[in-house]
């Protein structure tokens, strides 16, 4: 089972941005590949630390972890922290230390070099009711800037293939060394040497792709997962951007989501009220047929366990509420109207609610109990 983000920084669940920023700066400096060489579990601690703190930074995803776990980022390519790899952790650095932790320890894989990444992209799916209940893998087409064929790079002049230029200043507290962005190459080390016609000025082309996409079962409409490494290509040996997508949830025809639980109203005849009936109904899984006792009074709800939407944090599925609603025939011709004259008085037509027979706040606590 995968360690939980808030026991990885050693935080509680209610720390602040700035317990979550301090606790998480202190583990990478623990950490760091450079002060611990050849050691596998402190690298292991030190990319757990980055991924928690990847999405415990980012209110959108703090949110959503709280809410739904570790399963909220689950599919295709990782999403949320899962696919971070060294040249994504490095890049969070300038935020966490300032603009020269690069510095003062050695980087990854290039001494320090900096590394650019690739503009994300955002695309919106719709989803059947069905879809969110079953889980699905979407195949999207997706146009995104990619590296043209042909096109080649050399090492940039200015920063060395560092992508970044450092400045050493005096200050009262002595030398301070401050890193930026190579304003020649834009950070990324390279510039361009020859490329097609095609191409724009970083070397890159559109190109339309198929992108698969495997959404977990139980999603929410605004919940937004993270295909790493699917959106835009970056100059030269940079990493791609991440394809972003956002769920939307397409209203069914007749039932309502409320969570994990699903409504369903049925309409039920004067007759098959009185008589008891057998009738069919819509689930997410086809429809099932469900037995009407005689008697049944109009606000009862039938709950059929488990035939709801299953919880994205995998606790079991939530329920189908069927929500009974005795219909009463608004016209009626002279023999029926004499009929229910003659049964104004009958007691069997008399109301007389039982004990066991709950009012609608009592039905509306039991359902949410």
């Amino acid at each position: 089972m995968k360690e939980d983000y808030y026991d990885i920084l050693g935080i509680s669940k209610g720390a602040s941005a700035a317990e979550i920023k301090k606790a998480y700066r202190k583990m990478a400096l623990k950490y760091h590949p450079d002060k611990n060489p050849d050691n596998k579990e402190a690298e292991e601690k030190f990319k757990k630390a980055a991924e928690a703190y990847e999405v415990l930074s980012d209110a959108d995803k703090k949110s959503r972890y709280d809410q739904f776990g570790h399963q909220a980022f689950e599919g295709s390519g990782g999403f949320g922290g899962g696919g971070m790899n060294m040249d994504d952790i490095f890049s969070q650095f300038g935020d966490i230390f300032g603009g020269g932790f690069g510095g003062g320890f050695g980087g990854f894989g290039g001494g320090g070099r900096r590394v650019v990444k690739g503009s994300n992209l955002r695309i919106r799916v719709k989803l059947s009711l069905e879809d969110i209940a079953n889980g699905v893998e979407k195949k999207i087409k997706v146009k995104r800037k990619v590296q043209a064929d042909g096109v080649t790079y050399k090492t940039c002049n200015t920063c060395n293939g560092q992508g970044q230029v450092t400045r050493v200043t005096n200050t009262i507290l002595g030398r301070m060394q401050t890193a930026s962005a190579c304003p020649t190459c834009g950070g990324a080390g390279q510039n361009i040497n020859k490329k097609p016609s095609e191409a724009d000025a970083q070397g890159l082309v559109a190109k339309e792709e198929t992108v698969s996409v495997k959404i977990p079962a139980g999603v929410v409409d605004g919940m937004q997962l993270k295909v790493t490494g699917k959106g835009n290509a970056a100059p030269g040996d940079g990493i791609a951007g991440d394809l972003l997508v956002a769920i939307q949830e397409e209203d069914h025809e007749t039932l309502k989501r409320e969570g994990d639980n699903l409504h369903y109203d049925l309409y039920v005849s004067l007759p098959d009220a009185v008589l008891g009936s057998s009738m069919e109904i819509d689930t997410v899984s086809g429809k099932v047929r469900i037995k009407i006792e005689p008697g049944v009074q109009s606000g009862k709800i039938l709950r059929l366990r488990g035939k709801g939407i299953p919880s994205i944090n995998g606790y079991g599925k939530g329920d189908l509420l069927v929500h009974v609603n005795v219909w009463t025939p608004k016209t009626l011709n002279k023999k029926q109207k004499e009929f229910f004259e003659s049964m104004r008085e009958d007691e069997h037509f008399q109301p007389k609610p039982e004990s066991s027979d709950k009012s609608f706040f009592e039905k509306v606590k039991d359902m949410f109990s």
